[in-house]
């Protein structure tokens, strides 16, 4: 690593199928700490694992973080002088950096077979090479390997030392080595193996600060040794604490868990799930909820990382996504609102305009927008126990004299909001109710449901005037018959 004090990042994620929640967040932060400190963030796609390997995958990750506004200085067609940024055109490296550390007395050919290795393991199943490779002859090494057989390269970690680091989130951590492995760093086809890869392209990509999951933590004095053993200078680390489903159980893609793909497809807004996601494990000293990428690199902090789990709720995020609804142009939440309005497939005449007007403010994530609306071509019979309300002091007696008092005043009412509020206001006061108990029961008698994306003067605009009348009257005579 040079002796630059340019802060350099990176985000390397696996293209093993749609990038999941905390995948986003490691990738969020690694972004924000780089512009945080006029930096550079670099994309590099770890792709050693062809076994998990997911045709499309890679094409995946460039377009969610393109739709995450999280863009990338360095990468895959974006080279800063250090590419390739695809792992695996990048074999030949890893090759000469392992076989530089057999040079070194520092790692070894191991020609144990699957057979042997399987003989390792221990009452609980667990399998810890014994080091059996690592006290071959030279003569042994040179005759298996004019043999041809196959092999893999060992990292030899070093014996009785206590290997140590402090990380910006957790502070100190140390292991002793005679607790470590000597983990593969090469395997028998060539490919490094992650624990390798990532050292070697962290070094050689000139990496300065390193932001991952917490499940690193215990295994990054690992890491350090093989930095140690070339001699290079180590990075610094920031560990993340894992995003939980609940108590118990962390997110996680192999759970099926939701990921950001599938919260876009659902209608929330991609910056609205950046912004969530920055919260998942992190707090702005000021305490913000609702910020901008800008502002959430101005306010970027280590400190304010916690330690602590962080509980996924989605309740939260929809919140949230609806303060972006809240306060977007109309025009921009119309157009994107307009496809999930037809999704309803209303059969009347009706404004869709006026439709995204009215739902505007109610909106929380999009996918909500059909069943919301399905009432205004739902109507039917419906549980008329929604007219017993106690604090309204309504009940079916109540709610004829209302839907009457009403019906009574429309022949004599424009239809526009003003003057059909005024009109329920005129009813309520010759019927001697008050108001609110007017528009809750002409609510409930012109939409059939007890939620609405709006109140009774709303929903009278959306069905237009022949229709409030026509579904106040089925309404009415359900109440009689009750009666």
């Amino acid at each position: 690593m040079s002796d630059s004090t340019m802060v350099r990042t990176r985000f390397a994620p696996s293209p093993t199928g749609f990038m999941h929640i905390g995948n986003l967040r490691t990738g969020l932060y690694s972004y924000l700490y780089a512009r945080k400190h006029n930096g550079t963030f670099v994309l590099r796609i770890e792709d050693t694992d062809r076994e998990r390997f997911v045709e499309g995958a890679t094409e995946m990750i460039y377009s969610t973080l393109a739709k995450a506004k999280i863009d990338y200085d360095e990468g895959p067609e974006k080279d800063g002088g250090y590419g390739p940024y695809i792992q695996s055109e990048r074999k030949e490296l890893y090759k000469k950096y392992a076989e530089e550390l057999v040079a070194m007395g520092k790692a070894y050919y191991c020609f144990c077979d699957k057979e042997r290795l399987e003989s390792l393991k221990d009452e609980n199943g667990v399998r810890t090479y014994d080091k059996h490779c690592r006290y071959l002859s030279k003569e042994e090494i040179d005759a298996k390997l004019k043999s041809g057989a196959p092999y893999v390269i060992r990292f030899k970690v070093p014996d009785n030392v206590v290997s140590s680091y402090t990380d910006l989130v957790f502070g100190e951590i140390s292991v002793a080595t005679e607790d470590l492995e000597d983990i593969i760093l090469l395997k028998s086809d060539g490919m490094p193996t992650y624990n390798f890869a990532n050292v070697v392209d962290d070094h050689s990509m000139n990496i300065t600060h390193i932001l991952r999951g917490v499940e690193y933590l215990s295994t990054t004095p690992l890491y350090n040794l093989i930095y140690d053993a070339f001699g290079w200078q180590r990075p610094t680390y920031i560990h993340l604490s894992p995003i939980m489903k609940d108590a118990q159980r962390k997110l996680s893609k192999r759970y099926g868990d939701a990921n950001f793909e599938d919260f876009v497809k659902r209608g929330f807004l991609p910056e609205a799930i950046v912004n969530y996601i920055a919260l998942l494990g992190w707090c702005p000293k000021d305490n913000t909820e609702k910020m901008t990428m800008e502002e959430m690199i101005e306010k970027f902090d280590i400190d304010g990382i916690s330690k602590s789990p962080s509980i996924f709720d989605e309740t939260k995020m929809r919140w949230l996504n609806g303060e972006y609804f809240k306060e977007m142009p109309f025009e921009q939440y119309y157009e994107m609102a307009k496809p999930y309005i037809a999704k309803a497939e209303l059969k009347g005449n009706y404004d869709t305009k006026e439709i995204a007007f009215l739902m505007q403010t109610r909106t929380e994530i999009l996918d909500d927008i059909p069943e919301k609306i399905a009432f205004l071509d739902n109507f039917g019979d419906y549980d008329l126990e929604w007219y017993n309300h106690k604090k309204m002091k309504v009940d079916l007696e109540v709610a004829k004299k209302c839907i009457e008092a009403w019906l009574q005043e429309i022949p004599n009412t424009a239809w526009d909001e003003e003057s059909i509020k005024a009109s329920m206001g005129i009813a309520a006061e010759k019927a001697e109710l008050k108001a609110g108990q007017v528009m809750f029961t002409v609510r409930l008698a012109m939409t059939g449901t007890q939620i609405t994306p709006g109140g009774a003067v709303e929903m009278a605009i959306i069905l237009g005037k022949e229709e409030s009348v026509r579904r106040l009257n089925v309404s009415l005579e359900m109440i009689n018959k009750a009666l």
